[in-house]
């Protein structure tokens, strides 16, 4: 993305704030690195780094933001590779204050004598005992500038991640392409007798060659009885004529992520019981692309799709009564994505400009039958398009393609 991307980004972010504020937002270096970047750093600066610091203050109505980067240091050249100087973290991030890490903490202590709101990404991501690197800062803070006023940062950056530039939508959409070939590759190579991971492992190699930089999430390839585990991840068991097998996938372009489910006969040809209950899913996501518009929340979206299925499972003798769904239906049909699989984003009606997943999906144990159809979602004016329209998914259109690379379908 060009660096214009993240000012625009960062000018959103000073319009949100109160006047007379700083915000403080570091790329901790707890678990992350250049591989595995702070996605909320990374959205406002384009810098992929850990330890570097970013803080805009804005003082009677005027706006001064600086980066905070690490020196050079030759060994860690040696080890991982060398920093950004600079130059470079200007180029990137359009920031042209830029000062070293060393001068950060007499930079911030100066300024918080001269505002009234500081603002931190301090919101808790895991239940654990131990307080985390930021929230500990966040009481010293308390202490030492009691007369500062802390506000909760996370929920402005959230607000803005809900809805996506054009920018962000073209790198989405180019890490659904990637995912479509990989997808390609597996129903190509689908036989009986591989292992799950045997066959995930050409999706693995399809998407890296194609340019993908890393998974949205751990692939789940579930064939059989696994296909019901809605988070089945060890891809371990041996696939067999007869079964499907359910793959929830998505790779990242430049960290943004595609978030796709596809449901296929391991060899290409799916039995009368499996179409019916594929087409029962297709038909309801269809239903729910019907739906997706602005001003509906996604739990509307989901008591829909409940009703629909409360219908067609009844037509067909699965169920007698409506309460019985819950059995074959146990998960959410949609959820926001972008930088993060399950992104950052406000759960409100949905807005245009929002990406959002449609996965509808039916899970009868009994039979060995699970089916999960998922699609990205852009929300427009006029309703959505489906980003990941390219990808195969039709029963008729599934069995072709595959038929042209199994001679025994």
């Amino acid at each position: 993305m060009d660096k214009t991307e993240f000012f625009n980004k960062r000018q959103k972010l000073f319009n949100l704030m109160n006047d007379n504020s700083m915000f403080i937002l570091e790329a901790p270096k707890e678990g992350e690195d250049k591989y595995n970047p702070n996605r909320n750093f990374l959205y406002f600066t384009g810098i992929k780094e850990s330890q570097d610091k970013l803080v805009l203050i804005k003082k009677d109505g005027k706006k001064f933001e600086t980066l905070f980067i690490k020196p050079y240091d030759p060994i860690e050249e040696k080890w991982v590779g060398r920093g950004l100087n600079q130059e470079e973290a200007e180029a990137i991030s359009g920031i042209r204050d830029i000062r070293y890490i060393d001068s950060f903490d007499s930079f911030v202590g100066s300024n918080l004598n001269i505002v009234t709101n500081l603002y931190m990404d301090f919101d808790r991501t895991d239940s654990s005992l131990y307080l985390s690197e930021t929230e500990q800062k966040v009481n010293a803070i308390k202490q030492k500038y009691p007369y500062v006023n802390l506000l909760q940062g996370r929920t402005l950056i959230q607000h803005l991640r809900t809805i996506k530039s054009s920018a962000e939508i073209e790198e989405i959409k180019k890490a659904i392409h990637i995912t479509r070939l990989g997808i390609e590759e597996l129903m190509k190579n689908s036989k009986d007798g591989l292992y799950e991971y045997q066959l995930e492992s050409y999706f693995d190699q399809t998407i890296k060659y194609n340019g993908a930089n890393g998974y949205a999430f751990d692939t789940i390839a579930a064939s059989g009885k696994n296909s019901c585990c809605l988070h089945y991840s060890a891809n371990q068991d041996i696939m067999h004529n007869g079964d499907l097998i359910l793959f929830d996938l998505g790779s990242t372009y430049n960290y943004y992520c595609s978030d796709i489910s596809r449901t296929f006969p391991v060899n290409g040809k799916f039995t009368a019981r499996q179409r019916q209950i594929y087409e029962i899913v297709l038909n309801g996501q269809k239903l729910m692309f019907k739906n997706m518009k602005p001003g509906i929340t996604q739990r509307e979206l989901n008591q829909i799709l409940v009703k629909y299925f409360q219908v067609e499972l009844k037509k067909i003798g699965l169920i007698k009564d409506d309460s019985e769904v819950s059995k074959y239906y146990y998960h959410g049909v949609s959820h926001h994505m972008g930088l993060d699989c399950h992104d950052l984003a406000d759960y409100t009606p949905l807005e245009v400009g929002a990406v959002i997943s449609n996965e509808p999906g039916l899970y009868i144990p009994e039979e060995n039958i699970g089916i999960r159809i998922e699609d990205d979602v852009l929300i427009t004016e006029d309703g959505c398009i489906n980003l990941s329209n390219e990808i195969l998914k039709e029963p008729d259109e599934i069995e072709a393609f595959m038929a042209k690379y199994n001679k025994n379908i």
